[in-house]
């Protein structure tokens, strides 16, 4: 789901959700047993994760130890009268197609369009090659009248080939003026469902207008 980084192109995040970094070791290990290509994308990641104090990475639908060129960033601007939304709940609220920014440790990696749809159920594409996966999808709920939360799925490939599935879970703040805010949490599992990685990261988004 091409990659937007602002600072790397792929950066893992080992940052937990109370602010803890794992060691670099962690990342080393994870990479056993991989491509020697992979291995030295690791030892890499692990020298840039050392310069600048946290990794990032994409919160969405691709593998972020995937390196991944640098793409354009879109703005579209949030509606501009709260009576665009009225005073319907958040899960009439948000319902529709946007354009979402995710983030990790305040640095953009990747923006994608988003459905939410009535009955329940969202997909998204986002601005990643699809050698590596950009399509992913889930379920929605409402949590009281201004949160909804989704729990999302997506495929991995590894130059087009399957290599593992990602989960994602997001509850996001939806405003009257047609924007939202999100927590996002990631887990990137093998096909044999073993963990392989976590990390929080935030969602910004803007309504696209019928």
């Amino acid at each position: 789901m091409n990659t937007h980084f602002d600072s790397v192109a792929a950066v893992v995040d080992l940052t937990d959700r109370r602010g803890n970094a794992e060691a670099p070791s962690v990342v080393a290990e994870a990479a056993t047993g991989r491509a020697a290509a992979t291995r030295s994308l690791t030892s890499a990641l692990v020298a840039i994760a050392a310069t600048v104090g946290v990794a990032t990475a994409h919160a969405g639908c691709a593998d972020p130890r995937t390196p991944r060129a640098v793409q354009p960033h879109v703005t579209l601007p949030a509606l501009a009268a709260p009576s665009a939304f009225r005073d319907a709940p958040a899960n009439e609220d948000i319902v529709g197609t946007w354009l979402v920014t995710y983030s990790v440790g305040g640095t953009a990696t990747g923006q994608a369009y988003i459905q939410w749809h009535s009955d329940g159920t969202e997909w998204e594409n986002i601005n990643y090659p699809i050698d590596g996966g950009n399509i992913c999808m889930g379920s929605w709920k409402r949590v009281d009248a201004r949160h909804v939360s989704r729990n999302h799925y997506g495929w991995l490939y590894t130059s087009g080939n399957l290599s593992g599935y990602f989960n994602e879970t997001e509850t996001a703040e939806v405003a009257r003026n047609g924007t939202y805010n999100g927590i996002t949490k990631m887990m990137i599992y093998d096909l044999d469902g073993h963990l392989q990685t976590e990390f929080g990261g935030t969602s910004s988004a803007v309504l696209i207008e019928p």
